[in-house]
């Protein structure tokens, strides 16, 4: 199976020992330095060391080595095989030189896709890193990434899909809406590190149908709007690490069931589109991890 090699590196002018603590705070829950949430976030099942498992998106890894400070190795997990790792080299008191090294065997759909898109994508996360780095340890004013169209394609076609969940107990507000409902779903997506946590961030995601909101509270946003036929009612809800789109309705006459029945067949895939691309918009406007943490420190 042939092997592919995959280098980069960027000397920073900042201490090893600057760069080499804001490594070891990959995949915490303060990461400064991934590119999240434009890209998925790298997370572990417990605190980075050796055995943490976990990955970012797709691809799924566990940690096989650790320097502190100084090197992380990243051992593919499930078919892949190999291995991608980070390490800083002292280049002088003042400067160190920051390296990312992948070496796998893919299987046969991921070997034929890397020339294709993999290694764009993987490129573009490991420079958006390396970006990340120089704005908090050198502290340089970097220009946020010109992503290529085909890279910004890629991004879309990759983006988290929305998941089908029942209403959730915290979205009271779409729960007490009606004395008794004819409809109700939602569908949720994960909250990336950077995304808003207020669901007022949230109300564009019914655009091209700017419903009026009728309730708000510190999580939940509801809008909606009431005719002969029926009422309806959209939650966005933004909890517990998610954000989901609920939708109640209530029915009122023959009229109302009839519009509904044809409604009802398109309305999941309009949810769910809806919800995906407010969450891309709002993860691509976010500020990045190493903005984030200098809004932080100051």
């Amino acid at each position: 199976m042939r092997t592919v090699r995959d280098v980069h590196s960027r000397t920073v002018r900042a201490p090893a020992e600057t760069v080499g603590a804001l490594l070891d705070r990959l995949g915490s829950d303060h990461d400064p330095l991934f590119p999240a949430p434009a890209w998925p976030p790298m997370r572990f099942d417990r605190p980075l060391g050796v055995g943490a498992d976990g990955g970012h998106g797709f691809v799924r890894y566990r940690v096989g080595a650790y320097e502190p400070g100084r090197r992380i190795r990243f051992d593919f997990t499930g078919r892949s095989r190999g291995r991608h790792e980070v390490t800083v080299h002292p280049e002088g008191p003042d400067r160190c030189r920051v390296q990312h090294l992948l070496e796998a065997q893919h299987p046969l759909l991921r070997r034929l896709l890397w020339p294709v898109a993999i290694r764009s994508m993987h490129r573009a996360v490991v420079h958006e890193l390396f970006d990340n780095i120089e704005r908090a340890a050198a502290g340089r004013r970097i220009p946020p990434p010109r992503r290529s169209p085909w890279i910004r394609l890629l991004n879309r076609l990759a983006w988290d899909r929305a998941r089908a969940v029942e209403l959730p107990a915290a979205a009271r507000l779409a729960r007490r809406a009606f004395p008794h409902t004819d409809f109700e779903d939602a569908w949720q997506l994960d909250l990336r590190p950077g995304l808003p946590d207020d669901p007022e961030a949230w109300q564009g995601v019914l655009r091209g149908a700017p419903f009026p909101v009728v309730c708000r509270t510190d999580q939940e946003l509801l809008l909606g709007e009431d005719a002969r036929h029926l009422d309806f009612r959209a939650s966005l809800l933004v909890a517990d690490g998610t954000v989901t789109l609920g939708t109640v309705v209530r029915l009122h006459n023959t009229a109302g069931r009839l519009y509904f029945a044809v409604v009802r067949r398109v309305h999941p895939f309009m949810a769910r589109t809806m919800l995906r691309r407010i969450h891309r918009r709002l993860a691509l406007a976010a500020p990045t991890a190493a903005e984030r943490e200098a809004a932080v420190r100051t």
